[in-house]
């Protein structure tokens, strides 16, 4: 009995001590697993799920003393009591987990180690039996060190755990076992090999014969049954087939899939965010400022998210944050980094470098050449057809107006769709020759209130030439009856009259208009511009003296 309480001890100790320190270099991955054992379709534990980052943290460092203690002899009945009490539970939790199917992992040893929900009820079952040679046995587990020590190890060692907790909670876990450590090229992670083993799958096919239920079981081929009516079919694993490190990784939005686009790019930054609503606020600050430098310094920038378009853009506008988001699968996420938000630096599809938001600033960005952007053709085609159409009536006046104020109304609609699934579409989407096509469909209708918030964001990301931008601005002034202040909207009054007088419409603080002019890069000061345009000197007005000049002026 001596012998098998030392080889129990040992053993038990070991697997504590190892278990432990695991889920210890990642006690978030191990929160994640909790939350899914406390879920509705698991124990049903809900209301643990809020304070289950705490949990996890004491159960690993409790999970760790106890290993100690034991390899000490330091209060030998508490620890066989604890140890038998933890694994009774843990026993019922895999077997439960087990034969209902609920979690296919049980995360004993975090990610180094996997087990199927069996292995780990296995595995329960031995250390129970070990445990309880333990428990009867405890009269023989004796101090190996004097006793007088034995409280300052475990207070220095349950010392220790806590930093390092802490550490790899403000940070990232020291060690990473997940699929998508540092080195990983992501595409590679999830290719099949040609000679990988499929999967093997039993079907039960449900039929119902002379008012009898009858079940036939094949390989996957329709079975014929004489005189019987199918009801159903349900599927069976019967073999595993291959699975790739990596199968849940995807980047889409609107219904696109970006994946290999940004998995081919040659210098990417990705902003791992989960979560948006449950984002770290210095994070989200921190994040603003890093990206708006790597996007100084020519890297694409995304961010990944499985949160909802409108948390999306209600995060995106509270922190200013300039690039897009993409959704990624939840758990994909959760298993990139345990941060939120969190940074990944991808080069061709390979994670350089994976950062916890804390240590931002460790990542020191190269200035780089921006990539040239994927152009899509087929919306290029279509908006290049659009811009035929919109010129139609107006420059080569082969239809009539009548038809053209028909032709604008089926433009706009379209662009309106346009705007809905890719946003502006600017340099990087259609090119620089087709980039101001949407502009314009929009500068000829009634909707330029509606889209200016666009295109003014669409400028300043370059997407859309900034005198593009001033002249719609302009335009839209105008049309609310404001001063513009760029001066590039004319007018003609009395237009109808023998003697009708072309203006430059009335301009906000006329003397520093050529400095603005300048800002925007149009080349023409405001006199040189009236007298291009119009063929008369420029003359300062102010809408009140328009609206006596010209009673159609409101």
């Amino acid at each position: 009995m001596k012998i098998l309480v030392h080889f129990s001890r040992i053993f038990v100790a070991a697997l504590f001590l190892f278990s432990g320190f695991v889920k210890l270099n990642d006690p978030l991955g191990f929160s994640y697993k909790l939350q899914e054992y406390f879920s509705e379709g698991v124990l049903n534990m809900e209301f643990l799920i809020p304070v289950a980052l705490l949990l996890a943290v004491f159960l690993v460092i409790f999970e760790v003393i106890l290993g100690i203690t034991l390899i000490l002899g330091y209060l030998p009945k508490f620890t066989v009591w604890s140890l038998l009490l933890m694994i009774v539970f843990f026993t019922f939790l895999t077997f439960y987990s087990a034969y209902f199917n609920k979690v296919t992992d049980c995360g004993c040893f975090g990610d180094a180690l996997p087990l199927t929900p069996w292995e780990s009820f296995t595995k329960d079952i031995i250390l129970l039996v070990l445990i309880l040679v333990l428990f009867f046995g405890r009269k023989h587990i004796t101090p190996i060190l004097p006793a007088a020590s034995h409280k300052w190890i475990v207070f220095m060692s349950f010392t220790a755990c806590l930093a390092f907790a802490y550490h790899v909670l403000m940070h990232l876990p020291t060690f990473d076992f997940r699929a998508y450590k540092i080195g990983t090229n992501i595409q590679k992670g999830m290719e099949v090999p040609e000679d990988a083993p499929k999967a093997v799958f039993d079907y039960h096919w449900k039929f119902n014969v002379n008012g009898e239920e009858k079940i036939i079981t094949t390989n996957g081929e329709y079975p014929t049954v004489e005189g019987g009516t199918y009801i159903d079919v349900e599927t069976e694993v019967v073999e595993e087939g291959y699975a790739p490190p990596i199968h849940d990784f995807s980047i889409e939005k609107n219904g696109n899939d970006y994946t290999t686009e940004y998995l081919e790019k040659e210098n990417v930054i990705a902003i791992i965010m989960y979560n948006l609503s449950k984002s770290e606020a210095e994070g989200l600050s921190r994040i603003k400022e890093f990206t708006d430098n790597a996007m100084a310094q020519g890297y694409d920038v995304i961010g990944l998210t499985a949160s909802t378009p409108i948390t999306i853009s209600q995060i995106k506008q509270q922190y200013s944050l300039d690039f897009d988001f993409y959704t990624t699968d939840e758990t994909a996420l959760k298993t990139i980094l345990r941060s939120n938000p969190g940074i990944i630096q991808l080069k061709k599809g390979t994670i350089v470098d994976k950062l916890h938001w804390n240590d931002a600033d460790d990542l020191t960005l190269e200035k780089v050449e921006p990539s040239k952007p994927r152009i899509n053709l087929k919306l290029k085609a279509q908006l290049d057809s659009i811009m035929k159409l919109d010129q139609a009536g107006r420059d080569a006046g082969d239809i009539s107006w009548e038809e053209q104020v028909v032709i604008d109304s089926t433009n706009t609609i379209f662009i309106e769709k346009v705007f809905e699934k890719y946003g502006y579409p600017g340099k990087s989407l259609v090119g620089g020759a087709t980039n101001a096509v949407a502009w314009s469909v929009i500068y000829h209708s009634d909707k330029i209130g509606k889209h200016f918030p666009l295109f003014k964001k669409a400028g300043e990301k370059g997407e859309l030439e900034q005198v593009l931008v001033a002249i719609m601005e302009d335009r839209y002034l105008m049309e609310q009856g404001k001063e513009q202040i760029y001066g590039t909207q004319n007018i003609t009054l009395n237009a109808e009259s023998k003697n009708p007088i072309p203006i430059i419409w009335p301009i906000r603080d006329p003397e520093f208009v050529n400095e603005r002019r300048q800002q925007i890069g149009l080349q023409e000061t405001i006199e040189q511009s009236c007298k291009h345009l119009l063929g008369v000197d420029y003359k300062v007005y102010t809408i009140e003296e328009i609206k006596k000049l010209d009673k159609n002026v409101q």
